[in-house]
């Protein structure tokens, strides 16, 4: 696989990370150094593994994968997006801690939601007799990338749009959820 290529599908891959940054960013808290390397760093670490895990396993393994890898992505991002709306519809002013995108079980959630279908691309690099480590790491690299840039977009869409943005945020996820199962089940 050439460099030009494989930009390309490291940036296709990353599309889902960049949207579900930029929801992150409309996150009412404050939006430290801190919190965009966590996102970035593990949304690229997801992005690097999973072709890897997917080019390891091999054709007999994803066989059973393939059938409901967008079913698990749409049931995490629907999970994730609307615990979202929900805190927002009850409001802050009760004793509830904002929602974190960047920390415990969403970023998890979110980190391999977002990387599901990385691991069809490992096994398509398998199947081709391609080597798995710089792809990965190309794949890693721009996620990651791509992630921060999504994280200061969506801070300052959030700052125009105020409190609404978080269930516009929750919205954002079921519908990012909703296309990967789409795209999936109509072929």
């Amino acid at each position: 696989m050439g460099w030009l290529s494989l930009l390309a599908v490291a940036a296709a891959l990353a599309m889902d990370a960049f949207a579900v940054a930029i929801v992150a960013g409309f996150s009412p808290g404050p939006l430290t150094r801190r919190c965009v390397f966590r996102l970035s760093f593990h949304f690229g670490l997801f992005q690097a593994l999973m072709p890897a895990l997917g080019w390891t396993a091999g054709r007999v393994i994803y066989r059973y994968i393939a059938e409901v890898d967008h079913w698990v992505a749409f049931g995490l991002l629907a999970l994730v997006g609307g615990r979202m709306i929900v805190g927002s519809m009850h409001g802050r002013e009760q004793m509830r801690r904002p929602s974190d995108p960047t920390s415990g079980w969403d970023l998890v959630l979110l980190s391999v939601a977002t990387s599901i279908d990385a691991l069809a691309v490992g096994l398509s690099l398998a199947v081709i007799g391609s080597g798995i480590l710089v792809p990965s790491l190309v794949i890693g690299a721009v996620a990651a990338s791509l992630t921060a840039l999504g994280m200061a977009l969506g801070r300052r869409i959030g700052a125009l749009w105020g409190k609404r943005v978080e269930v516009i945020g929750g919205l954002v996820l079921i519908a990012i959820g909703a296309r990967i199962l789409l795209d999936h089940l109509t072929g």
